[in-house]
């Protein structure tokens, strides 16, 4: 025999979209509290039912004690069935439509009764309380089956108490009345729970639209997937509400910002402070590949509105691309000095062997000296001003660079700067994007010169850089030092607007300044002040702090 095939679970399956379950609970609800108003309404209006058929009651038997005919009649006539009394009370009885009105002595006989064979008899409940001058509302059951009772005593001209009046509303009108009422309870209960449905429908409809007809499950995956996508891509995102604040950060983002889960719920102002960072993901500075500086890091923004009024702005790291860059045209222009010094290096060729098949040998010994002589007579000035090797290496270089562009570069007289810089990259940075702008400004110009002053005084480095270029328009003196802004042509593989930025933030970070000026002779002057730049005179070089390996990362062209 096989086994018998196990019991199978009733399972109630809710449905998967989204808007239909919101649905579902909202008219679930709905329902639900219309069946518990309904529930509470119900409860007290039997109470108040009951309490105002006893009340109805009690005024009746106050309005017929209130007669003095009655009580006149009861003391002076005998209890019965065509008695003053019974026609009186019958008479109100019928006027008022109560169940019954029953007058009694002082010892509980009936002087009226709808039933006229009763007259004369006991009452059926304890009439103490009223015979004692108490009001009584009750609910009871006596000859006439369950009633609404109230009693009240009957007294005489003199205010003595000569016997008690009771009054009865039949209990089924009661109940006829609450069974009346519940109907019209349904129907507004039903009509509220339509309206509650119907807004719920229209409630739905909107989730719907708004979550795309998706499921929970799908929405969860969603949320699954963003949260792995922000956190695993390695661009920044940053996500603002309408009111410009941080909503979200991923961990690239807070990497290149230089912030963390602190700055979620505060303004871009507020998190990053002022600057063009902020204006750029804000929205303030509009295009498309919006470059700027972030500490040592050269980011490229764009930013996207979305529909709720926020935005999404992404930020890429472009320092190692400029640096790539920056290599690539250092590389090309070593390659075009190499080239023209070869050339050069042909023609001298040529005259020394010239010179010696003339069997000018003199002539040949002092044509070589000279050439000798003077590319070591520009390295040993550069040398004996410039003691730190990496910057006399770099001011060679740029002048090798320099003379082959058909522009002089050389140093002041009043040029001295000891072997004690604390951070000899940064200051390579700043002097090598000073004078590859001052080359670029001077080049194919006339008598072209651009001249390096560098200074010591104490522990502060000033540097100058003067050329007899166009100079730079007073309007123009802040606004190049911005991120991005730039006059030359963009080359292909990088952006301009870059290197006097980083200059400027290079000399503030040391608690210095970078500013531009007219030179004395037409042109431009750069002054960069450093006043931590040397370590104290008593202190070996190697004992200065190390710098920062990321800090330079970027030596930038800027355009004028």
């Amino acid at each position: 025999m096989s086994p018998t095939p196990p019991a199978r679970r009733l399972r109630l399956h809710l449905p998967r979209r989204m808007f239909a379950q919101v649905l579902l609970m909202q008219v679930a609800i709905a329902a639900g509290v219309a069946v518990l108003a309904t529930g509470l309404f119900l409860a007290p209006l039997s109470d108040q039912l009951d309490d105002q058929a006893m009340r109805r009651a009690l005024s009746i038997a106050q309005t017929t004690a209130a007669q003095p005919q009655i009580a006149e009649d009861l003391t002076d006539t005998p209890a019965t069935a065509s008695g003053p009394v019974q026609r009186e009370a019958e008479r109100i009885r019928t006027a008022t439509k109560a169940e019954y009105i029953v007058v009694m002595d002082r010892r509980g006989v009936r002087w009226s009764h709808p039933t006229p064979s009763e007259i004369g008899r006991l009452v059926s409940t304890d009439p103490g309380q009223a015979l004692a001058g108490h009001d009584v509302m009750q609910i009871d059951s006596g000859t006439l089956g369950r009633t609404a009772r109230g009693k009240v005593p009957l007294r005489d001209g003199d205010g003595k108490i000569v016997g008690a009046v009771s009054v009865g509303i039949a209990y089924d009108s009661v109940r006829a009345r609450l069974l009346h009422a519940i109907p019209g309870l349904f129907a507004y209960a039903g009509g509220a729970l339509a309206v509650g449905a119907l807004a719920a429908w229209l409630i739905s409809r909107r989730v719907q639209r708004q979550t795309r007809d998706l499921a929970f499950s799908d929405i969860s995956a969603l949320l699954a997937e963003r949260e792995a996508m922000l956190h695993g891509i390695r661009e920044g995102v940053v996500a603002l509400d309408r009111g410009g604040r941080i909503r979200l950060l991923n961990d690239e983002a807070r990497r290149l910002l230089g912030i963390g889960d602190e700055a979620v719920g505060r303004s871009l102002d507020e998190a990053l402070g002022e600057g063009r960072t902020a204006d750029v993901l804000a929205g303030r500075v509009t295009g498309t590949d919006l470059l700027t500086v972030r500490g040592q890091r050269v980011l490229v923004a764009n930013r996207m509105p979305t529909d709720d009024g926020g935005a999404v702005a992404t930020l890429r790291d472009r320092t190692e691309l400029e640096q790539l860059g920056r290599e690539l045209d250092s590389t090309r222009g070593l390659i075009d000095a190499l080239r023209a010094q070869d050339h050069e290096h042909a023609n001298r060729m040529h005259t020394v062997l010239g010179l010696l098949e003339l069997e000018m040998y003199d002539d040949a010994v002092e044509f070589v000296g000279e050439v000798v002589g003077d590319h070591r007579a520009t390295a040993e000035q550069v040398a004996e001003k410039i003691q730190d090797p990496l910057l006399a290496a770099l001011l060679v270089g740029k002048a090798t660079v320099a003379a082959e562009r058909g522009v002089a570069l050389s140093l002041a007289d009043r040029t001295g700067l000891p072997d004690r810089l604390i951070d000899p990259r940064g200051l390579v940075t700043i002097v090598g994007n000073l004078v590859d702008n001052a080359l670029d400004a001077t080049a194919g110009t006339p008598h072209a010169r651009v001249e390096v002053e560098l200074q010591a005084e104490g522990r502060t480095a000033t540097l100058r850089v003067r050329d007899t270029g166009p100079g730079i328009p007073e309007e123009q003196r802040e606004l190049i030092f911005t991120e991005g802004w730039s006059t030359k042509q963009r080359p292909a593989h990088r952006e301009r607007g870059i290197g006097l930025p980083l200059v400027r933030r290079l000399a503030e970070r040391q608690g210095g300044s970078a500013t531009v000026g007219e030179a004395a002779g037409g042109g431009a002057e750069f002054t960069v002040v450093l006043p931590e730049a040397l370590a104290a005179a008593d202190l070996e070089p190697a004992l200065a702090v190390p710098s920062d390996p990321h800090a330079h990362t970027v030596a930038e062209e800027e355009s004028r």
